[in-house]
């Protein structure tokens, strides 16, 4: 039985993507979800579970994301390098997504062999998850979409389907982790356990997006209309980062992913501190990621609606206002469960758009680069702009590290002292309220989604006239 065509986006730009497409594609933001939010716990396992000094670990883990974020680098320039003719992005789904979910295992088997070692310890295996294996596949994973399709609608639906896909990822750490692994004794040993299934799930989802992936604008493999692009003249790394910083709408892209990626890093780390100490239960985590389904849910079937009313940018600007706002109500309601749940899922509902259209505004920063210098730097782009967000998730976890250590954070007591309640307030309610802010006054100088139409048209002259010569 044959295939219903698929037709043309708004644009009149052909589509390519059917909606095995889109969950294939989606399954690999699942696996990079589920590395990224167990990191985002580590933090608490080594403070809580194994004993480990807070300040120690804040400084582990941003050095960790420092070296993370060079190799994002690195990643995308022997990817733009790869020779003409083979596959530069799909192959890394497979070379990184399995050690990658092997080390979501070895994580946690941090040995007895003394602070030291112990530092040693996470220090190796934190560098080898996120710098080596993490970054092998997500730079890949992220230039996928710049190449799988032409239309700028299927890419914010690609967008949105790689984000609600990778929520679930976060969604099971925010429900199951704590009172799961307290259900099985609450140890390091439980902690293991949780691992290794997750591991194996994503090794799993690694390898239907591999079998799913394309690397060019085709139809369940067949070429279609302006299905290649002839392969562009590779240009020097230094030159590449060179004309990136020279492009505003990329510069943009890089410090609100950054920006977003530290309130991410926040979120996901500061749930069970603000539990345990403000509430008294750090079960009510599972709680707080239950509620947090409502606001996730509409956020995902809102978005979409949202970017066709409103637009990509002035979408952004709504969600970051909500979140600042939420944030200012949540200062004065603290102490208050309700509250807290309430205020917290509005928070939630404002950073899913970012999720679902950093990949866009990135493309977007492509396609301008393509306009402005005749190259579009397609992974050296993502890998640049994907470190500012390894930085920024590093930063926001290592914050609440260094913020506890500096009021000298104690996991043995019974009650938290007021510094600690007042730390825990800053790094979970005063920091995003900031953060929302500079982002929204950030995209609002993002003019690019109502010139680019008049950009790809000039484009496609110049390359017209190129032929004709």
């Amino acid at each position: 039985m044959s295939k219903k065509p698929l037709g043309k986006d708004k644009f009149g730009v052909q589509k390519v993507m059917r909606l095995k497409d889109y969950f294939g594609d989606a399954l690999g933001q699942f696996s990079l979800n589920a590395i990224s939010t167990m990191v985002g716990q580590l933090t608490y396992f080594y403070t809580d579970k194994v004993g480990m000094a807070a300040g120690a670990i804040a400084t582990m883990l941003i050095v960790c994301k420092v070296i993370d974020a060079f190799t994002d680098l690195i990643m995308g320039n022997i990817i733009d390098h790869t020779k003409p003719g083979k596959e530069k992005f799909r192959p890394w789904l497979l070379k990184a997504g399995v050690p990658a979910g092997i080390m979501m295992m070895v994580i946690f088997m941090v040995p007895d062999v003394g602070k030291t070692g112990q530092l040693i310890y996470a220090m190796v295996t934190n560098i080898l998850i996120t710098a080596v294996f993490y970054t092998a596949m997500a730079v890949p994973y992220t230039s996928l979409m710049t190449v799988r399709t032409n239309s700028q609608e299927e890419r914010a639906k690609m967008g949105t389907f790689r984000s609600a896909t990778g929520y679930v990822a976060g969604t099971i750490f925010a429900i199951g982790l704590i009172p799961i692994t307290n259900a099985l004794g609450g140890t390091q040993s439980a902690w293991i356990k949780f691992g290794v299934i997750m591991g194996i799930i994503v090794v799993l989802a690694a390898l239907i997006c591999y079998l799913t992936s394309r690397e060019t604008a085709t139809e369940s493999g067949a070429a279609v209309e302006q299905a290649q692009e002839p392969e562009e003249e590779t240009i020097p790394f230094k030159e590449a980062i060179g004309k990136l910083f020279h492009n505003k709408y990329w510069v943009i892209v890089l410090i609100v992913n950054l920006i977003s990626c530290i309130i991410y890093g926040l979120t996901a780390a500061s749930g069970a501190y603000y539990c345990k100490w403000i509430f008294g239960n750090d079960n009510l985590v599972g709680v707080l990621g239950t509620i947090g389904l409502i606001p996730t849910v509409l956020g995902f079937v809102l978005v979409g609606p949202m970017v066709k009313k409103l637009g990509v940018i002035k979408t952004l600007l709504v969600s970051f206002a909500m979140g600042a706002v939420s944030n200012v109500l949540l200062l004065f309601t603290k102490n208050i469960f309700f509250c807290y749940a309430l205020f917290g899922s509005i928070n939630t509902f404002a950073t899913i758009p970012m999720m679902c259209l950093v990949g866009v505004m990135t493309a977007m920063s492509i396609d301008y680069n393509e306009y402005k210098y005749g190259v579009r730097m397609i992974a050296t782009s993502n890998s640049a702009s994907s470190f500012g967000g390894k930085v920024g998730s590093g930063v926001g976890t290592s914050l609440i590290g260094w913020i506890l250590g500096a009021v000298g954070y104690d996991a043995t007591l019974v009650v938290a002292p007021a510094a600690t309640k007042m730390a825990i307030y800053g790094f979970a309610i005063v920091l995003p309220l900031i953060m929302f802010v500079v982002m929204f006054i950030l995209v609002s100088k993002f003019d690019l989604e109502k010139t680019l139409p008049q950009m790809k048209e000039e484009i496609a002259e110049r390359k017209a006239q190129a032929a004709a010569k």
